[in-house]
């Protein structure tokens, strides 16, 4: 691939967006390199995946205006639809996902990073969605993911203002759940990986299905979807080594759980 990078290490992986001198921008081939990279997951041993941007100035620096220009009005719903098709794998992927937002996150980049689990950000990063000041609407998911995680009067703000906004304030309003000195924030989402590799994979899993189907559901519903999960977890190793490993007071019988579930 000319646009992604892929490291494994140990049980979580990094995926870089590499297109550097473009601040990382999303065309159509880098889409398609990541759900490629996706498919190439290997979910038998990570149980964690980051993805970041290459370089110490952008993220993400939104979809590539240049290849954009030119779309007419079917190119743009396909284009807007191979974006939203990435991005609803990356929200509905087995494993949990970690945007490491590591400068500008415009437009696109936004959007990749909240389409990911958990956002965290170094102190250079800015946000935005300036798409209104191009003359066209968020095409991969920002008008839905940016109300749902900041509530809908602040992002009808940013998105009919196209106004950028400094990491502080995403940390203030919620769009991301910490900030870091830039030479800081890749080990920290290395840290929080491993923290959630630790756990029983299926039900962090099961954790995240319950999370992201509740949301789309009644709380009637989610309660359902949270019962039916949460049952389930009782046929599988996670539940047998978790509370083996608990019970037993000496921890001898059961030294590493869920090493090998």
């Amino acid at each position: 691939m000319d646009y992604i990078l892929y490291e494994q290490k140990g049980a979580y992986a990094v995926l870089t967006v590499n297109r550097e001198k473009a601040l990382n921008a999303l065309n159509s081939q880098v889409l398609d390199e990541l759900g490629a990279a996706l498919d190439g997951v290997n979910l038998d041993e990570v149980r964690c995946l980051i993805i970041t941007g290459a370089g110490e100035k952008s993220f993400v620096a939104g979809a590539d205006i240049g290849e954009m220009s030119t779309l007419t009005k079917a190119e743009g719903e396909a284009f807007g639809k191979k974006g939203n098709d990435v991005f609803r794998r990356i929200e509905t992927f087995p494993i949990p996902v970690i945007a490491a937002v590591n400068g500008f996150a415009l437009g696109g980049g936004c959007e990749l990073a909240m389409s990911c689990d958990i956002r965290i950000c170094s102190d250079n990063a800015v946000f935005g969605q300036p798409e209104v000041g191009l003359g066209i609407t968020p095409g991969f998911g920002g008008t839905q993911r940016l109300a749902r995680l900041v509530g809908a009067g602040m992002a009808k703000q940013m998105i009919y203002t196209a106004r950028n906004i400094k990491a502080d304030e995403a940390c203030r309003i919620g769009l991301v759940n910490g900030v870091y000195p830039k030479e800081e924030l890749l080990p920290a989402a290395e840290k929080m990986a491993v923290s959630i590799a630790k756990n029983a994979p299926i039900a962090v899993r099961n954790c995240k299905k319950a999370i992201n189907d509740g949301l789309d559901a009644s709380m009637e519903e989610a309660l359902v979807i949270e019962e039916k999960l949460f049952g389930g977890c009782f046929e599988t190793e996670d539940q047998r080594y978790g509370m083996a490993f608990f019970l037993d007071k000496n921890k001898e019988k059961v030294k590493e759980p869920f090493k090998n579930c």
